[in-house]
């Protein structure tokens, strides 16, 4: 106190912050984590979209859990972990047991079972996919082998235009088409010409490097103003495939590998837009593709 008796003046300043100081940085972390989320998000959307099934099937056997077993049983022992019964340790389950060692009691459903585990057996899926590429790799040989031929033989690379290689459905087909003013039949015969027989007989090198069975059908071209067919292109179209089937034999190809000759007259133009056209008429020789074989039966 001072001396007079009066009381010491205090002043205190109070500083002013800003008006959200109160709450710091705590909503900037917030919304960023926000932005990150959506971010996220919306690109996850994005490769949900853009991805095939393929590759999302993928994508989820990568997350699955490989080491999770699927069957309830363990593993090694002489009853490979399998417990004695389902029901629990109280129940009695030895029958069961007896059931599934002893080859003389069969289950009434033992059949269906097999019938199932056989439908959904991946290796007979394995073994179809395997077929299926060995018969690719060898259609493709066997074009590029006949493409080869015509392009070394200079009797054969003129009529190159003659030839089209294709692969269907069924098979491997070679067509023998006409073109304009050089057909592969004489004007409304049955008989091949010298083209034709050439064509015809390095096509039948080609397929005896297969052992595919082939099947041969001939077609015809419309008229000019007929849009329909007539009764003679039937036997016509039949009677050059069945020709055609002759040469091929003269060159070396085995009459049992002959699955079909067929006459298909102007039903399946090879230029629908206009029926006339000389390529219409043609020979379509087809290596037929093999059903797999069967796995053997390994029991249940």
């Amino acid at each position: 106190m001072s001396v007079s008796g009066e009381r010491p003046i205090i002043i205190k300043r109070i500083k002013k912050g800003g008006g959200a100081g109160h709450h710091g940085g705590a909503w900037k972390v917030a919304y960023a984590d926000f932005v990150t989320a959506m971010m996220a998000f919306f690109l996850l959307m994005w490769l949900i979209n853009t991805t095939s099934p393929e590759q999302k099937r993928g994508i989820a056997d990568y997350f699955a859990p490989a080491s999770v077993s699927e069957t309830t049983s363990g593993a090694g022992g002489i009853l490979a972990g399998t417990a004695l019964g389902d029901e629990g340790a109280k129940q009695n389950g030895s029958q069961s047991i007896i059931q599934d060692a002893s080859p003389e009691v069969k289950k009434p459903n033992d059949g269906r079972a097999r019938d199932a585990a056989k439908a959904s057996d991946p290796s007979a899926d394995l073994t179809k996919e395997s077929q299926q590429k060995r018969e690719e790799a060898a259609f493709a040989s066997a074009a590029q082998s006949l493409r080869q031929a015509l392009q070394d033989m200079p009797e054969l690379a003129e009529l190159s235009k003659n030839i089209i290689v294709d692969e269907t459905p069924e098979g491997l087909r070679i067509q023998l088409v006409d073109q304009e003013g050089r057909s592969m039949f004489n004007q409304g015969t049955a008989t091949p010409n010298d083209r034709a027989k050439l064509l015809l007989r390095a096509i039948a090198k080609i397929i005896n490097q297969l052992p595919n069975r082939i099947s041969i059908s001939g077609h015809t071209s419309a008229n000019a103003g007929q849009r329909g067919k007539t009764d003679s292109d039937w036997p016509l179209s039949q009677a050059r495939a069945d020709a055609s089937r002759k040469i091929l034999q003269g060159a070396g190809v085995d009459p049992d590998r002959v699955y079909q000759v067929s006459g298909k007259a102007t039903s399946e133009p090879l230029y629908p837009d206009d029926p006339t056209l000389p390529g219409n008429r043609r020979i379509a020789i087809v290596l037929l593709r093999e059903a797999p074989v069967l796995p053997p039966d390994r029991g249940p």
